[in-house]
């Protein structure tokens, strides 16, 4: 299974600034001699490793060549990349791993085993110290397909596969009926892969994503100066607020707005932007996708989903490792039901709730339209710890809509007394004004304005330094 025919090699000038590469290890081959082993030239052990940079910021690369033994991880193999790790952890520089291997050399047995947990350790270390990027050009299968779950962000070529099991070793599966090592099934049914996209596309996106990370967790990512007005009003995000990807696009600097995992959990939205020059992370409620004409391609109801619930608590935590501010828009009314999102949305919102809570790092929240109930409670709320609390004029926040409310306080009344009870609540209780009242909203704003009420949020919260009770870590 190959997605790509670009060499091991062409793949790291591809992604690099121009002939900024530097080899280790080049003379590392197989020390294994079992099973003829000796009789098999293994130039570089199947993995080129080495550093260069990525629009002049040190990155750490290695990348497998599926030309020696398949790519197979052998002990030497392992061994360089595990180096590597030691090395950019020292470097406090990212990791970039570019995969096409055929999983465990078999000729080596336990030594590639032993490898590939060392390999692990190192990952499992670096995690929340330095980025973790892989990339999938080829196979990754078996105890590799580990590696992109260590890692941060994973890409995949369309024609590459990814699977700890093979389709056709599943039960009562076949590659035909379903290929659950397909890039489709990985980004739109597990999750596994953030971005699906063609072999060039894949380098400019990976260098897009670095120039939006720190080097570390002590570091800070690199300001970029933008001529984007910071007083822009906002007129895309007031007029398409139910799609949030086309709202952040509208928000952030120059527009520019790259979102992760976009095939899976479509009802939240995760990803990067850039607001007056500084990296922001950003998760929200979406309800619609807007086709390129401006018509409604799809469609969900306004509620935390699982999926959606999981991967905003992932992005979330890594803003908060990398000390990446937050922002989130709410427009969320309850949670998904259904039998099979009963099995698993409790524990997926309490995810969500506790990514939220345990983030020290700026938090800022935007009620967009509605925000009911404990949903609108796990979405970044005041009582979560957001740091400022921003509501478009027009927003509804309490436990639910009036008009239901109305039903259940007075059953049995007439029509018209519900009618009238439905509006009293409403203004009393479920309006942005009655929350601001309460302490809960901060500021009520024209959606137009969402832009500069943020970024002056934002520069506030700059030194934000926030001590939380001593402990190992948590447990959620």
């Amino acid at each position: 299974m190959s997605g790509s025919t670009s060499t091991a090699r062409q793949r790291i000038e591809s992604l690099l600034d121009e002939n900024s590469f530097v080899e280790i290890g080049a003379l590392v081959c197989a020390r294994s001699t079992d099973f003829n082993l000796k009789q098999v030239d293994t130039p570089s052990d199947g993995v080129i490793t080495g550093y260069g940079v990525i629009n002049d910021n040190l990155v750490y690369v290695y990348s497998q060549d599926a030309s020696v033994l398949n790519g197979s991880v052998g002990e030497m193999h392992a061994r360089k990349i595990a180096n590597l790790y030691d090395m950019a952890l020292k470097m406090g520089a990212p990791v970039i791993g570019l995969i096409d291997s055929t999983g465990l050399r078999l000729q080596e047995a336990t030594d590639a085993l032993n490898g590939l947990g060392q390999i692990y350790q190192k990952q499992a270390l670096c995690s929340g110290v330095i980025p973790q990027i892989t990339a999938i050009f080829g196979s990754c299968g078996g105890g590799l397909a580990i590696l992109p779950g260590l890692a941060d962000f994973t890409f995949m070529e369309t024609k590459s596969h990814l699977f700890v099991n093979a389709p056709n070793a599943i039960c009562g599966n076949s590659e035909d009926k379903c290929d659950t090592s397909a890039a489709a099934f990985q980004s739109e049914e597990s999750g596994n892969a953030d971005f699906v996209c063609d072999e060039a596309e894949i380098y400019g996106k990976i260098r897009e994503l670095v120039s939006f990370l720190p080097a570390n967790n002590e570091e800070e990512a690199d300001g970029a100066i933008t001529n984007d007005d910071l007083n822009r009003a906002s007129n895309t995000a007031a007029a398409c607020y139910k799609d949030a990807a086309l709202a952040l696009t509208d928000i952030a600097d120059d527009n520019q707005f790259i979102e992760f995992k976009a095939n899976y959990g479509k009802d939240m939205v995760a990803g990067f932007i850039k607001l007056d020059g500084m990296t922001v992370g950003c998760v929200a409620n979406r309800s619609v996708i807007y086709d390129e004409n401006g018509k409604e391609a799809e469609k969900f109801d306004e509620v935390l989903s699982v999926n959606g619930c999981v991967k905003a608590a992932e992005f979330i935590n890594f803003c908060d490792a990398f000390s990446i501010p937050v922002l989130s828009l709410t427009n969320v009314t309850g949670f998904k039901a259904c039998k099979c999102a009963e099995k698993r949305i409790a524990r997926a919102v309490s995810k969500l709730t506790y990514a939220f809570a345990n983030a020290t790092v700026p938090k800022v929240n935007v009620v967009l339209e509605k925000a009911f109930g404990s949903a609108y409670v796990a979405m970044n709320s005041k009582a979560l710890g957001c740091d400022v609390t921003f509501a478009w004029e027009d927003a509804q926040i309490g436990t639910m809509d009036a008009k239901n409310a109305a039903k259940i306080m007075y059953d049995g009344e007439a029509a018209d007394v519900v009618a009238a009870k439905a509006g009293e609540y409403a203004s009393l209780q479920e309006s942005a004004m009655s929350a601001a009242k309460r302490g809960y909203v901060d500021y009520i704003i024209k959606p137009e304005d969402t832009r500069k009420y943020v970024i002056g949020a934002f520069e506030m919260l700059y030194s934000k330094n926030e001590d939380r009770p001593a402990k190992k870590h948590g447990t959620v």
